[in-house]
């Protein structure tokens, strides 16, 4: 008897707790319409737009091409010619009313090549910044296009839960319906229910983690963090085809920013010892005053005409000359010595920039084959079979042939078989924008 009283109070609290669960199961258009804040396959915003708002957008960018625009600057400075110099001198007597006034001018020859050094220094700095901002924009397209596929995928993880919570929503009212009249038991509607609230969670969950990866996509993309964001896409036509690996080994290393950047460094270590050695060349600066002198003495004498007058006059004078700067103790030894190990240590670097580019590019070759492959069988063998048995599940519960915990379990195995092949489509996205990054090449010939 006690026994039959504590089933009757546990079938009525499962009972009352189920009914609670039920006030708040949403509708399947309720669950549905969060979906159109991340996903719009109309007016949506694709790849290669998201890469190119970056790129006009980030102002982390801008700051880079201020630097190209102050290297632009220095190179015009540096091929200007040295500023002539002037001169004004007076000296007077004190006491007395002799005065000297000069007036002269200088002008610096900048000879052995020393401009023409210093212009070829400017120019290679120049370059170097421009593949560093080259090299900087390549690397923002990739992280925009990761972040781009890791956001498609979460809205798309969002939308299997989405999908399973409406089926779970619909299939608890039924089997609250069967309960209602009869033909199972309360059991089945506690057991549904809590998979249906788990569901809820776990959609919680995706909702929370899609809304923060959106956000950090707005960053790249200089967004406000309230500004709408709808992406356009899916993983098959985001795929690009692929380069043979040698053409692609070829381009990488013809065009790669940053192994440019490289062999600009080279050249601009190379331009520095020119210019060191220019600086330790002879030069020479001309010069040329005018001097006006009134000197004259305290006594007098006989002019031409036999007239006594003070021993006074004006004198000018022209003087023009050159001054040579011999390098006979400094001839910039130094500083010469120090351009050419920087020259060496450049060389140094751009080989192995080389040789980790040739790694870069046949290891994401080799990662985009191999996630390639995995994700077809997983399509074919996994995905599909899986879809099929979750059916034939789904009819032998319907037709009372099988439990519903059976159901339940072949529902979440297929959950995590759908979350499972979305990561794997990511993989192969992620493998092939990797070899966008390796190649450097901003958009490959689609499928």
């Amino acid at each position: 008897m006690l026994n039959r009283n504590a089933a009757f109070i546990w079938v009525a609290a499962l009972g009352f707790l189920v009914h609670g669960a039920i006030a708040q199961i949403p509708t399947p258009t309720q669950i549905s319409a969060s979906l159109p804040r991340y996903l719009d396959q109309i007016g949506g915003m694709t790849a290669d737009q998201a890469v190119r708002i970056a790129l006009e957008n980030n102002d982390e960018l801008a700051a880079e091409r201020k630097v190209v625009d102050s290297a632009k600057g220095l190179l015009k400075q540096a091929g200007l010619r040295a500023n002539p110099s002037v001169e004004f001198n007076r000296r007077e007597q004190i006491g007395g009313p002799d005065n000297n006034t000069i007036i002269g001018a200088g002008l610096p020859l900048e000879l052995g090549g020393r401009r023409s050094a210093r212009v070829r220094v400017a120019e290679a700095e120049l370059a170097l910044r421009e593949n560093q901002v080259a090299n900087r924009e390549r690397l923002l397209a990739a992280e925009v296009r990761m972040k781009f596929g890791e956001a498609l995928a979460q809205a798309f993880r969002l939308k299997v839960i989405d999908d399973l919570l409406a089926s779970a929503t619909a299939e608890f009212l039924l089997v609250q319906a069967r309960v209602t009249e009869g033909k199972i038991a309360p059991l089945d509607e506690g057991m549904a229910a809590v998979e249906l609230n788990r569901l809820r969670s776990i959609r919680e969950t995706e909702s929370g983690s899609t809304e923060i990866v959106f956000f950090e996509l707005r960053n790249l993309l200089g967004f406000r963090p309230e500004e709408p964001l709808r992406l356009k896409g899916d993983f098959d036509n985001l795929i690009a085809q692929q380069m043979p690996v040698a053409e692609a080994m070829r381009q990488a290393l013809q065009t790669r920013p940053d192994l440019l950047a490289f062999r600009s460094q080279e050249t601009v270590a190379e331009a520095k010892i020119e210019s060191a050695k220019a600086r330790g060349r002879i030069d020479a600066k001309i010069s040329a005053d005018y001097q006006r002198n009134d000197f004259g003495f305290p006594v007098r004498g006989f002019d031409p005409s036999g007239d006594l007058r003070p021993v006074q006059d004006v004198f000018h004078s022209v003087r023009v000359g050159v001054t040579f700067e011999i390098p006979v103790l400094n001839a910039n030894q130094g500083a010469i010595e120090s351009a050419v190990a920087d020259a060496e240590a450049a060389e140094k670097r751009r080989e192995f920039a080389e040789l980790v580019i040739r790694r870069e590019v046949a290891a994401a070759f080799t990662r985009y084959a191999s996630t390639a492959r995995a994700v077809e069988i997983f399509r074919v063998g996994v995905r599909d079979q899986a879809n099929a048995n979750l059916n034939v599940v789904r009819q032998t519960y319907e037709f009372g042939a099988s439990d519903l915990i059976d159901y339940l379990a072949e529902q979440r195995r297929f959950l995590d078989i759908l979350n499972e092949f979305i990561a794997s489509q990511l993989a192969v996205y992620l493998a092939n924008v990797e070899i966008m990054r390796a190649v450097n090449s901003p958009e490959l010939k689609k499928k």
